[in-house]
């Protein structure tokens, strides 16, 4: 759906412009876009409260194992401010790591319609939904979160009564796909107060042009691969939950005769990951990449993997960016992001998280593709994430207001 069409829907399903405030823990480089996007609509006014503002050090990524400043602007097109966060270490990573007593005074002085809330798992947002739930508050709350239930037992007992009684304190839900839409239906969240306003990415900035292409080609000539040769390329975080040990095991194991693999990051297991590689001819390793850069990174790679473990990968935006790429993926089946993008030899391929001899038959049979082959599966992934973009989350968030101004 086109932003025309979005505009030309919200002035016909409101009068005066809905005031709309979103509580999130901090700029976040997936969001910004979608806020300024929002920002256009005739019928919203916007803004953004921020309970963390990171200095440098605070930015520190412990994955990456060094401070990471992103190099596009988190903060342009959009009304926002920074709520001032009293916690006695203040983190976006810890539940006692935000705590702004001042955001209910803000939020009245907003005068907000409906308050979309972006997680639950901080001091300040519990405090958030516990007001408004035991002190039946105005105005409607929403919620979104991208938890799944993929992989590992059934949660407590406990955790699960905690969640029905938060999830019963929310107007309504956006759900960013099927995984996530069913864990709040475990949560007792029911059908009509859930809205689809799927995960999604800065889609222009992920195309890819000539200059793109040639760029990548030619990175590739100086690693020493040859072009007809295919690359399987991991970027991200070096880390145990993110596994890319277990794909360079798989990869050292299927021993490919015209397949490379490319790991681009870094991280606390970057030491272990170079050993292990040794001096295979096949393997190359490239730094962290901003996101000026991500788009010639994907491109040099002809599948994209993720083979994250646990529940930890709750989506996985790089298989966005890199679907949106022309390029097809390999997840494990607890990746978040699979059951809406990645099918078996139609967009990538899907394996048990734990199961290396799947990985390495992967491996293996990419290895015996051809060219045109792994294009096809590219143009497939591209058809199947372009659904998973911003207009379309916008139009999930405009029902659910649509919803909450009706109930």
């Amino acid at each position: 759906m086109s932003s025309t069409r979005l505009d030309s829907f919200s002035e016909r399903s409101t009068v005066k412009k809905t005031r709309l405030a979103i509580v999130l823990s901090h700029p976040v480089q997936y969001y910004a876009p979608w806020f300024a996007q929002i920002s256009r609509l005739p019928s919203i006014a916007l803004r953004v409260f921020y309970l963390f503002n990171p200095d440098d050090k605070q930015q520190n990524d412990p994955g990456f194992g060094h401070a990471v400043s992103w190099d596009v602007d988190l903060l342009s097109g959009y009304d926002h401010e920074f709520v001032p966060n009293t916690a006695a270490h203040p983190s976006p990573n810890a539940f006692k790591g935000l705590r702004n007593p001042g955001l209910p005074a803000r939020l009245d002085a907003f005068d907000a319609d409906a308050v979309l809330l972006f997680g639950y798992a901080f001091t300040t947002h519990a405090g958030l939904i516990l007001r408004r739930k035991l002190r039946r508050l105005r105005p409607p709350l929403l919620f979104r979160g991208d938890s799944h239930l993929l992989g590992g037992p059934p949660p407590r007992r406990l955790k699960t009564w905690l969640l029905r009684f938060v999830f019963s304190g929310v107007d309504a839900v956006l759900a960013v796909g099927k995984s996530n839409a069913a864990y709040f239906r475990y949560f007792g969240v029911p059908s009509q107060k859930l809205f689809f306003a799927p995960h999604a990415v800065d889609t222009p900035h992920f195309t890819a042009t000539n200059e793109r292409c040639a760029s990548a080609l030619h990175q590739r000539k100086e690693m020493g691969i040859d072009p007809e040769d295919h690359v399987i390329l991991f970027a991200g975080k070096f880390t145990a939950k993110k596994r890319p040990d277990m794909l360079l095991s798989a990869f050292v194991q299927a021993a490919p005769q015209r397949t490379h693999l490319v790991l681009a990051g870094n991280g606390h297991l970057e030491p272990s990951l170079r050993a292990t590689a040794g001096d295979h001819p096949r393997v190359h390793f490239l730094p962290f990449a901003n996101q000026q850069l991500m788009p010639t990174r994907y491109l040099l790679g002809d599948v994209f993997a993720l083979p994250s473990a646990g529940r930890y990968e709750t989506w996985g935006l790089a298989v966005n960016e890199a679907m949106h790429l022309g390029r097809p993926a390999i997840v494990s089946d607890v990746v978040g992001c699979q059951t809406d993008l990645v099918t078996n030899k139609d967009t990538g391929w899907v394996f048990p998280a734990s199961d290396l001899e799947a990985l390495r038959n992967i491996v293996g049979e990419i290895d015996g593709m051809s060219k045109s082959e792994l294009v096809a599966l590219g143009q497939n992934a591209r058809s199947r994430a372009a659904a998973y973009n911003y207009e379309n989350a916008t139009t999930g968030l405009l029902s659910a207001l649509k919803f909450v101004s009706t109930v």
